[in-house]
């Protein structure tokens, strides 16, 4: 076995590399790009990833581990997704030889099919495992903000439900294609106050499809001002979100998974609304979540 691995996070817009020390998890080299799923071809995905970590792997003997969007029908290879309540070794186990290139293994996310709940996950599994290895942990809530955040449960080692939220994919649209949206589209800054308001609006017993009205009539009429309605939308969703999600699971405490500016937004957010945070990076989740894996699958 190999004292090295290479852990990749690709996902649609951003490719992600790490050479790893297995033993002590430290990253000894990194390399990030832009190429998501997006900007490659079925075909193109081995001979990309083999350009891009081909110095790190020693002719072949240092192990290549994929997580994310990679494993999906629009990436490299359909990884098939297991059911949950899944563990660890469960997607270790479930690991599939990727195509094109020797030595490499895609994980296979994980999906919920029952009657009152439906959704898939690609990626996020691999961070909340990663996540609680490094607090120590084996039960917890996990909160990945994003584009399309999760919000993921684990329970005794086991992976055992989860729940997608489109807050990012619908503020985009809500700021920049619909009437409230429409004096923020060419002012970039954030501006907290408008966040805190639409936090507070979040409340609204009508709602949150009135509360980001709101946006449109408090501009008009209440002194929000242009510069703040991008945090204003912003504060509405993530504050609804949140508020959904606490009366969900009521977990007092969050392991917040990322490093972007949502972080800072999503501890406000929960913070506001009466839990606690701790903030792991998710560059050091998914190295603590593919090196797991990568025991595991070797030890097979």
């Amino acid at each position: 076995m190999s004292e090295r691995l290479i852990a990749i996070d690709w996902g649609t817009s951003n490719f992600r590399a790490f050479l790893v020390d297995r033993a002590s998890g430290e990253c000894l080299d990194s390399h990030r790009s832009d190429a998501g799923l997006r900007a490659l071809s079925s075909e193109e995905f081995p001979h990309y990833c083999l350009a891009q970590v081909g110095a790190w792997r020693e002719d072949g003997r240092v192990p290549v581990y994929l997580s994310g969007m990679v494993g999906s029908a629009r990436g490299w290879c359909e990884a098939p997704q297991l059911d949950v309540p899944a563990s660890a070794a469960d997607l270790a186990a479930g690991l599939m030889a990727a195509p094109g290139l020797s030595n490499a293994w895609i994980v296979p996310g994980l999906k919920i099919v029952r009657d009152d709940h439906v959704d898939v996950m690609r990626g996020e599994e691999v961070q909340a495992f990663g996540a609680m290895a490094l607090r120590e942990a084996t039960s917890g809530l996990c909160c990945l903000p994003g584009t399309h955040s999760k919000w993921v449960h684990l329970e005794g080692e086991r992976l055992t439900d989860f729940t997608t939220v489109m807050t990012g994919e619908l503020f985009h649209a809500v700021r920049f294609h619909t009437l409230p949206g429409e004096p923020s589209r060419e002012r970039a800054a954030f501006d907290e106050a408008g966040f805190r308001q639409g936090l507070q609006a979040a409340t609204h017993p009508d709602g949150p499809l009135h509360a980001l009205f709101e946006a449109r009539s408090r501009h008009l009429y209440a002194g929000l001002s242009a510069e703040a309605i991008g945090g204003f939308i912003s504060g509405v969703l993530i504050g609804n979100e949140v508020l959904s999600q606490r009366k969900r699971w009521r977990d007092t405490s969050v392991t917040l998974i990322g490093s972007t500016s949502l972080n800072s937004l999503y501890r406000m957010a929960l913070e506001w609304a009466g839990g606690s945070v701790i903030e792991i990076s998710s560059d050091d989740a998914t190295l603590s979540g593919l090196c797991a894996l990568a025991n595991r699958h070797g030890e097979r």
